[in-house]
């Protein structure tokens, strides 16, 4: 069997990833500090080992920690990983912002969910309510072999599969392609976007309309204008609506917003998340 030391298997993370090795080809030694964190994996049924006992002969290490401790964790242990170890990493901030350790002996795999989509055909309510994923509903995910021999690669996919199943798309991009993803798309754009529409919508409230009408309102109309934005279906926008669009969008968006995406501003969103 395949082994891997998964870290930080205790968090709200490493449960997800420990709960979706369980059962699999895998044998997965589960690393975990706090206590807290200890007895959410023995609510699995599942036990912990300390660090070296779960280095010791690991073909893969995947580290469940936040962005902000994957530097010094990797570092930590960098010098018991042999030749040829593969080590996971889900998100590409950290690896982007070089926290990595330089070894070019270790073969690096970043892997990130794209979560359960807008448009789908989920009709299980679990699924229907698993907007992160990896639980009922399925995702599409990104990968990227960031160094390491090309058949690596396959071992990677295999399992960030299994770690975010269930899994619809497998996507194989570049690190630099994620960033641009995440932080890029995802965050600085689709979150910031998305926290300006709740802002208008309590303007609306603000302004006398009902919470439940502006939300269902705005939440419905997201759905619509959405799925004609993003293909989803045929249509097309009427005169007055693109008109709409034609006067709002300078009003709301610096000429130079696309900027977000330059190497220099997704490094320096990086910087603070990392």
């Amino acid at each position: 069997m395949t082994s891997i030391a998964l870290f930080g298997a205790g968090g709200k993370m490493g449960c997800r990833l420990a709960k979706n090795l369980k059962g699999s080809r895998f044998d997965v030694r589960h690393v975990e500090v706090s206590e807290a964190g200890k007895v959410r994996l023995a609510e699995l049924g599942l036990s912990t080992v300390d660090a070296d006992a779960a280095l010791d002969g690991a073909e893969v290490v995947v580290l469940a920690v936040p962005d902000t401790a994957i530097g010094k964790v990797a570092s930590a242990i960098a010098d018991r990983l042999k030749p040829g170890t593969m080590v996971i990493v889900l998100d590409a901030a950290a690896p982007y912002a070089g926290h990595l350790p330089e070894r070019s002996d270790l073969t690096y795999f970043v892997t990130h969910p794209c979560h359960p989509p807008i448009f789908n055909d989920e009709t299980d309510p679990a699924a229907k309510r698993d907007f992160f994923g990896g639980v009922a509903a399925r995702q599409h995910i990104v990968s990227a072999l960031m160094q390491g021999p090309e058949e690596a690669y396959a071992l990677g996919e295999e399992i960030a599969k299994i770690i975010w199943a269930p899994v619809m798309r497998s996507h194989r991009v570049t690190v630099e392609q994620i960033a641009l993803l995440e932080p890029g798309l995802s965050e600085t754009v689709c979150a910031s976007l998305l926290v300006v529409m709740r802002e208008a919508m309590e303007e609306c409230v603000r302004r006398g309309v009902p919470k439940e009408a502006a939300r269902d309102f705005l939440l419905g109309h997201m759905n619509v204008l959405g799925a004609v934005i993003f293909e989803e279906t045929p249509g097309v926008f009427s005169d007055a609506c693109n008109k709409a669009i034609e006067f709002g969008k300078p009003m709301l968006m610096r000429e130079d917003w696309k900027r977000v995406f330059e190497p220099q501003e997704i490094a320096d969103s990086i910087r603070r998340i990392t």
